[in-house]
């Protein structure tokens, strides 16, 4: 089984002068999903290289016990400082495609022509694909048949009071959840912070980061 996995390469928090990037649960706790489960993982990003660490994800209360497993394993280490470049990818060769989040995909994923072409292509193919917390970003610019990818489906993603809890509805050049609503999707949510994963056909789509985990059990449950 070949899993990929593609992260942001944005670092910049908007025009507050502050960090940001992919978050570290939502990739350790699926890598380990889809590792412990025997797959050959594959992780990208659009620039390659190592991907910018949100640093607000890597505070002691935000450490679980995926996160770190990930800081004792050097391999897995090894693996996220040399993301293969996104343009090379060719996503016929994949059994499934799990993006994590972070608020870097708001700036760099949504709009990546790379990524867009992937999300459309393993979509019309039947591959299963999983985004979590800020990860249904993905989606703003996805099209099939014309219409935006999500219209129809069944997801969910961050949502506004989660954003707000933050402090960065301002900052942020969108909010998922409006955006999903907007491209037709039919939004769902759970209470915040808590894991709330739904699944639509082959789309998997988690609310936050408590939802990374379950987010990667059902997709692998689809493949």
């Amino acid at each position: 089984m070949k899993i990929l996995m593609v992260l942001t390469s944005h670092d910049k928090l908007g025009d507050t002068g502050k960090k940001t990037g992919f978050w570290l649960e939502e990739f350790a706790a699926p890598y380990y999903v889809f590792k412990d489960a025997g797959a050959d993982i594959t992780i990208a990003s659009p620039k390659g290289g190592q991907p910018p660490l949100d640093p607000s994800s890597d505070t002691k209360d935000a450490q679980t016990p995926a996160t770190d497993r990930f800081k004792d394993d050097a391999d897995a280490q090894k693996a996220l400082a040399n993301t293969d470049v996104l343009s090379t990818i060719d996503a016929a060769g994949y059994d499934a495609v799990f993006y994590p989040g972070g608020h870097g995909p708001l700036w760099d994923l949504a709009n990546d022509a790379d990524s867009i072409k992937l999300i459309e292509t393993v979509t019309t193919a039947g591959t299963p694909l999983a985004a979590v917390c800020h990860a249904p970003a993905i989606f703003k610019n996805t099209m099939i048949d014309g219409k935006p990818l999500v219209t129809g489906k069944t997801v969910t993603g961050f949502t506004n009071t989660e954003e707000d809890a933050v402090g960065l509805t301002d900052v942020v050049p969108f909010l998922v959840e409006d955006m999903l609503k907007a491209n037709g999707g039919n939004y769902e949510k759970g209470a915040d912070w808590g894991s709330f994963v739904v699944t639509d056909g082959k789309l998997v789509t988690g609310q936050n980061p408590a939802s990374s985990e379950e987010a990667a059990k059902k997709l692998m449950s689809l493949v």
